[in-house]
Protein backbone atom coordinates (compact mmCIF):
# COMPACT_ATOMS: atom_id res chain seq x y z
CA UNK A 1 0.00 0.00 0.00
CA UNK A 2 2.84 2.57 0.62
CA UNK A 3 4.30 1.62 -2.38
CA UNK A 4 1.06 2.45 -4.11
CA UNK A 5 0.86 5.97 -2.26
CA UNK A 6 4.37 6.98 -3.34
CA UNK A 7 3.90 6.32 -6.87
CA UNK A 8 0.60 8.04 -6.94
CA UNK A 9 2.50 11.09 -4.93
CA UNK A 10 4.91 10.86 -7.79
CA UNK A 11 2.92 11.13 -10.60
CA UNK A 12 0.99 14.19 -9.11
CA UNK A 13 3.82 15.60 -8.60
CA UNK A 14 5.18 14.58 -12.51
CA UNK A 15 1.54 15.65 -13.96
CA UNK A 16 1.84 19.04 -11.89
CA UNK A 17 5.48 20.02 -13.62
CA UNK A 18 4.32 19.14 -16.69
CA UNK A 19 0.57 21.15 -16.23
CA UNK A 20 0.10 24.73 -15.92
CA UNK A 21 -2.01 27.55 -16.39
CA UNK A 22 -1.73 28.87 -19.83
CA UNK A 23 -0.32 32.70 -20.48
CA UNK A 24 -1.52 35.16 -23.41
CA UNK A 25 2.25 34.27 -24.71
CA UNK A 26 1.27 30.56 -25.32
CA UNK A 27 -1.54 32.04 -27.58
CA UNK A 28 0.19 31.10 -31.17
CA UNK A 29 0.89 27.73 -29.90
CA UNK A 30 -3.05 27.44 -28.51
CA UNK A 31 -4.55 28.36 -31.89
CA UNK A 32 -1.85 26.13 -33.93
CA UNK A 33 -3.35 22.61 -31.38
CA UNK A 34 -6.98 23.91 -32.28
CA UNK A 35 -6.21 23.95 -36.15
CA UNK A 36 -4.92 20.82 -35.91
CA UNK A 37 -7.88 19.52 -33.30
CA UNK A 38 -10.43 20.39 -35.83
CA UNK A 39 -8.08 18.52 -38.96
CA UNK A 40 -8.04 15.65 -36.68
CA UNK A 41 -11.79 15.85 -36.28
CA UNK A 42 -12.69 16.48 -39.64
CA UNK A 43 -10.18 13.47 -40.78
CA UNK A 44 -12.71 11.21 -38.43
CA UNK A 45 -15.62 11.96 -40.17
CA UNK A 46 -16.51 14.62 -37.29
CA UNK A 47 -17.59 17.86 -39.70
CA UNK A 48 -19.58 19.91 -37.66
CA UNK A 49 -17.82 20.29 -34.40
CA UNK A 50 -15.64 23.41 -33.77
CA UNK A 51 -16.19 25.52 -36.73
CA UNK A 52 -12.88 27.05 -38.34
CA UNK A 53 -13.74 29.91 -36.17
CA UNK A 54 -13.77 27.69 -32.83
CA UNK A 55 -12.56 28.35 -30.52
CA UNK A 56 -11.70 31.78 -31.63
CA UNK A 57 -8.84 33.47 -29.96
CA UNK A 58 -10.87 36.06 -28.01
CA UNK A 59 -12.67 32.60 -26.53
CA UNK A 60 -9.09 31.44 -25.31
CA UNK A 61 -7.75 35.27 -24.15
CA UNK A 62 -11.41 35.00 -21.66
CA UNK A 63 -9.98 31.15 -20.66
CA UNK A 64 -6.50 32.48 -20.05
CA UNK A 65 -7.68 35.66 -17.66
CA UNK A 66 -10.00 34.34 -15.96
CA UNK A 67 -7.25 31.28 -15.11
CA UNK A 68 -8.90 28.25 -16.28
CA UNK A 69 -6.63 27.69 -19.86
CA UNK A 70 -4.41 24.90 -19.02
CA UNK A 71 -1.52 23.36 -20.94
CA UNK A 72 0.19 20.45 -21.02
CA UNK A 73 4.09 20.35 -21.76
CA UNK A 74 6.74 18.36 -22.75
CA UNK A 75 10.28 19.41 -23.07
CA UNK A 76 8.84 22.96 -23.15
CA UNK A 77 6.57 22.73 -25.87
CA UNK A 78 2.77 22.71 -25.39
CA UNK A 79 1.10 19.65 -26.43
CA UNK A 80 -2.20 19.72 -25.29
CA UNK A 81 -4.93 21.98 -23.33
CA UNK A 82 -8.10 22.14 -21.72
CA UNK A 83 -10.32 24.70 -20.52
CA UNK A 84 -10.62 23.41 -16.62
CA UNK A 85 -13.76 25.21 -15.13
CA UNK A 86 -14.98 24.51 -11.62
CA UNK A 87 -19.32 24.32 -11.88
CA UNK A 88 -22.08 24.18 -12.22
CA UNK A 89 -22.26 24.90 -15.66
CA UNK A 90 -25.38 26.30 -16.62
CA UNK A 91 -25.53 23.90 -19.60
CA UNK A 92 -25.43 21.33 -17.91
CA UNK A 93 -28.66 21.94 -15.50
CA UNK A 94 -30.45 19.96 -17.71
CA UNK A 95 -29.63 16.71 -18.99
CA UNK A 96 -32.14 14.58 -21.24
CA UNK A 97 -32.05 10.54 -22.13
CA UNK A 98 -30.33 9.88 -18.65
CA UNK A 99 -28.98 11.94 -15.13
CA UNK A 100 -25.98 12.64 -14.10
CA UNK A 101 -24.12 10.00 -11.74
CA UNK A 102 -24.49 12.32 -8.58
CA UNK A 103 -24.87 16.27 -7.43
CA UNK A 104 -21.56 16.69 -5.82
CA UNK A 105 -19.68 20.11 -6.89
CA UNK A 106 -17.54 19.33 -10.13
CA UNK A 107 -15.76 20.95 -12.67
CA UNK A 108 -16.01 20.98 -16.52
CA UNK A 109 -13.47 20.30 -19.27
CA UNK A 110 -14.06 22.25 -22.09
CA UNK A 111 -12.39 22.90 -25.72
CA UNK A 112 -9.47 19.84 -24.71
CA UNK A 113 -7.36 19.30 -27.49
CA UNK A 114 -4.12 17.77 -28.29
CA UNK A 115 -1.26 18.59 -31.00
CA UNK A 116 -1.04 14.71 -31.75
CA UNK A 117 -3.69 11.72 -30.99
CA UNK A 118 -2.15 8.74 -29.18
CA UNK A 119 0.43 10.10 -26.99
CA UNK A 120 -1.67 10.03 -24.16
CA UNK A 121 -2.02 13.39 -23.56
CA UNK A 122 -5.85 13.80 -23.03
CA UNK A 123 -5.10 10.89 -20.44
CA UNK A 124 -2.40 12.92 -18.26
CA UNK A 125 -4.93 15.85 -18.84
CA UNK A 126 -7.99 13.82 -16.86
CA UNK A 127 -4.82 12.38 -14.67
CA UNK A 128 -4.21 16.31 -13.32
CA UNK A 129 -8.10 17.16 -13.40
CA UNK A 130 -8.75 14.18 -10.88
CA UNK A 131 -5.92 15.96 -8.42
CA UNK A 132 -7.92 19.00 -8.42
CA UNK A 133 -11.97 17.62 -8.45
CA UNK A 134 -13.25 14.85 -7.31
CA UNK A 135 -15.95 14.65 -10.18
CA UNK A 136 -15.40 15.89 -13.81
CA UNK A 137 -18.39 16.48 -16.24
CA UNK A 138 -17.57 17.09 -20.25
CA UNK A 139 -19.48 16.82 -23.67
CA UNK A 140 -18.69 16.11 -26.97
CA UNK A 141 -20.41 15.77 -30.22
CA UNK A 142 -22.44 13.12 -31.77
CA UNK A 143 -19.71 12.54 -34.16
CA UNK A 144 -16.30 12.77 -32.18
CA UNK A 145 -16.20 9.28 -32.33
CA UNK A 146 -12.10 9.80 -31.12
CA UNK A 147 -13.58 11.71 -27.99
CA UNK A 148 -16.22 8.95 -27.16
CA UNK A 149 -13.48 6.30 -27.34
CA UNK A 150 -11.03 8.21 -25.11
CA UNK A 151 -13.75 9.07 -22.45
CA UNK A 152 -14.93 5.68 -22.25
CA UNK A 153 -11.80 4.06 -22.09
CA UNK A 154 -10.29 6.05 -19.36
CA UNK A 155 -13.41 5.73 -16.85
CA UNK A 156 -16.57 8.44 -17.80
CA UNK A 157 -19.96 7.13 -18.01
CA UNK A 158 -22.10 8.59 -20.72
CA UNK A 159 -25.04 10.11 -18.47
CA UNK A 160 -27.33 11.70 -21.10
CA UNK A 161 -27.77 14.68 -23.79
CA UNK A 162 -27.13 18.44 -23.15
CA UNK A 163 -27.93 21.22 -25.00
CA UNK A 164 -25.72 24.09 -25.27
CA UNK A 165 -26.59 27.92 -25.37
CA UNK A 166 -27.22 27.76 -28.51
CA UNK A 167 -29.38 24.53 -28.92
CA UNK A 168 -26.91 21.94 -30.71
CA UNK A 169 -27.03 19.26 -28.76
CA UNK A 170 -24.03 17.06 -26.95
CA UNK A 171 -23.31 14.29 -25.16
CA UNK A 172 -22.28 14.30 -21.75
CA UNK A 173 -19.93 12.28 -19.78
CA UNK A 174 -18.97 12.36 -15.97
CA UNK A 175 -16.51 10.04 -13.85
CA UNK A 176 -16.53 10.94 -9.97
CA UNK A 177 -13.75 9.45 -7.52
Amino acid sequence: MQRLAGYLEDRIQYLCKMIRKATYDDIPALMEIFENARGIMRASGNMNQWNDSYPSEETVRKDISEGVCMVLCEEERIIATMAFIPGPDPTYAEIHDGEWKDDCPYHVIHRIAVHKPGHGAARKLFDWGFTQARSIRIDTHKDNVIMHHILRKYGFRHCGVIFLANGDPREAYQMTL
